[in-house]
């Protein structure tokens, strides 16, 4: 009996898995060659300095949010402080 080939989305899962693996490899690489001069605050404190303290709108954390994915996208922070972030002010939001 023959031996049955991968599904096209098995190869496309297996693609994206590489995919990511690659960023993260990146990632680590550039922390590891970081200006130590570079705001190295913690994650929760830029996020409360994005947000302040008060209570926010729905349009003003979209705005944080998508502030967030621009800083990722310019390298500015890791992905897993983006990560972070992103669930900390996700969490902020008021769902009903």
């Amino acid at each position: 009996m023959a031996k049955q080939r991968s599904s096209f989305a098995k190869l496309q899962r297996d693609k994206a898995k590489k995919e990511r693996a690659a960023v993260k490899r990146a990632d680590r690489i550039d922390r590891k060659t970081a200006d130590p001069d570079d705001d190295d605050r913690p994650m929760s404190e830029l996020v409360a300095s994005m947000a302040g303290d008060g209570e926010l709108t729905a349009p003003q954390l979209l705005a944080l949010i998508e502030d967030l994915h621009n800083r990722r996208e310019a390298g500015d922070i890791s992905l897993e402080d983006f990560e972070d972030a992103k669930v900390e002010l996700f969490a902020r939001l008021d769902i009903n």
